[in-house]
């Protein structure tokens, strides 16, 4: 008769395929990752449809793992290559709710008064959480977030996850290791995650949608899916909550079907006057004030209505319209790396800036949607005076490659590449300073933002557009 709770629970789970360990030991933990399991492991090993054979992932996960029993969410290949190990087959649909049941048994989930906050949409999560954390953070509300930046408690660091939204075991278990340190957490929610049952059990006080626009169609294949993915947030939201959106098109597609499971509350940009744009100069922009709209309609769910000054308590977001200006240069680094998140950044740019010429700078992440980089770069033709093409995270993929995808939706003028990218910001900067001093111009630097790396080959090396950036403003003595 077993006799851990892991154990006891894996006997009474109904699984569609089962076969049991040769040699049973207690069990003692739960991992995602097959390198962090020890001899008592449970490891969750979900299967996605990415491309690779079950063989390669057995090569590079399952081989060396030192795990005791195995759960997976369907059947592999690599089975007979696990002799005695316990594996545990659950129906695709159920590995979400499996996991999680695990996951209430070793990190339950603490009970806290402002509860969960969720925010999804193309571009904009990450923002609109920060502006979030803020706001609560000067009502004193104590407040972790988990997002593209990491985790933070209080808008302090705590870990980088390397995911938007962290795998369920991984999500459960920074939750229960910081529990009675805060009193409401705000997650960016990914479509990946969504689609994937990462979030599965965690009850939504209130969401937020930002906006919809082509992306991760590497994953999802179509846009229909993809928007599909999203709309599953309104799952996660409880009984009493609703879904805030500033996005027209978003709200009339998720009213389609008929009336959804929860209440959708529409919100137009925040009209904000001089002063808090003279304060906060990224609210000159359109999308940033849809974002503070999102953050302030959610932060009245917790904190009452009223007339509250909340852009006052505004940082600027890491990688996120980070400016610099020394005379009539602009240098801007943006984490812009979507078509619509490119052009609504250089329409803000033109719209801010109306007699600078402007210079931009970016690349496309390899292996990922193909289809995006002549989007990017028809967006960045239409709004800018001269373009560099350069490398992002090219990852698997040669970066040349890459950028002549980018460049069949360039016109063959007011353009060039420079491949590798801190020559191509040192190319910027050269052209900048070859305008007269009276002329004024912006720098865009698009696609890394926040990223301290270069993603080739498998190898993630340090590089940061902020550092290429005073690097530059040292080399031409313009500070």
């Amino acid at each position: 008769m077993p006799s851990d709770p892991l154990t006891k629970l894996l006997a009474t789970t109904a699984f569609a395929w089962r076969r049991e360990p040769v040699s049973p030991v207690p069990l003692t933990d739960i991992q995602w990752r097959a390198d962090a399991c020890g001899p008592g492991s449970i490891l969750f090993f979900q299967r996605l449809d990415d491309g690779r054979d079950d063989a390669e992932l057995y090569r590079r996960y399952l081989a060396d793992g030192s795990f005791s029993v195995l759960v997976t969410n369907r059947m592999l290949d690599c089975f007979e290559a696990l002799p005695g190990k316990g594996i545990f087959v659950t129906r695709p649909a159920d590995w979400p709710r499996t996991v999680g049941r695990f996951c209430d048994l070793r990190y339950p989930l603490p009970e806290i008064a402002g509860g969960f906050m969720g925010i999804t949409g193309t571009n904009g999560k990450t923002t609109t959480v920060k502006y979030l954390e803020s706001i609560l953070r000067a009502y004193e509300q104590r407040v972790l977030t988990v997002g593209t930046l990491g985790v933070s408690l209080n808008g302090e660091p705590l870990a980088r996850t390397g995911f938007t939204s962290p795998p369920q075991i991984e999500l459960r278990r920074l939750l229960h290791v910081h529990r009675g340190r805060y009193d409401v957490v705000v997650l960016e929610t990914s479509s990946h995650a969504l689609d994937q049952g990462r979030l599965h059990g965690i009850p939504l006080r209130n969401a937020g949608w930002t906006n919809f626009s082509q992306d991760h169609l590497d994953y999802h294949r179509d846009e229909a899916a993809y928007f599909a993915a999203k709309a599953r947030i309104l799952d996660l939201i409880r009984d009493g909550g609703r879904l805030f959106c500033t996005s027209p098109e978003v709200i009339s597609r998720l009213l389609e079907p008929g009336t959804p499971p929860v209440p959708i509350q529409p919100l137009n940009a925040a009209n904000l006057g001089p002063e808090a744009v003279a304060a906060k100069p990224f609210l000159a922009l359109m999308h940033n004030r849809e974002n503070y709209a999102l953050a302030a309609a959610l932060a009245d769910t917790l904190l009452g209505p009223g007339e509250r000054p909340y852009w006052r308590y505004l940082e600027v977001v890491d990688g996120r319209f980070e400016c610099r200006v020394i005379g009539n240069r602009t240098l801007i680094v943006d984490f812009a790396h979507t078509p619509a998140a490119l052009e609504t950044l250089l329409t803000a740019i033109r719209h801010a800036f109306p007699d600078a010429g402007v210079l931009t700078l970016f690349g496309c992440g390899g292996d990922r949607d193909r289809g995006k980089r002549p989007l990017m770069g028809a967006a960045a033709a239409r709004h800018s005076d001269y373009v560099i093409l350069t490398s992002d995270n090219p990852r698997s993929e040669d970066p040349e490659r890459i950028i002549g995808d980018i460049l069949t939706g360039l016109p063959g003028t007011g353009r060039e590449v420079v491949v590798e990218r801190p020559q191509a910001v040192a190319r910027l900067f050269d052209l900048l300073a070859e305008r007269p001093a009276d002329e004024p111009w912006v720098g865009l630097i698009a696609g890394k933002g926040h990223e301290r790396y270069i993603d080739r080959d498998g190898c993630k090396t340090y590089y940061s557009d902020q550092d290429e950036v005073e690097r530059n403003l040292r080399r031409l003595a313009w500070v």
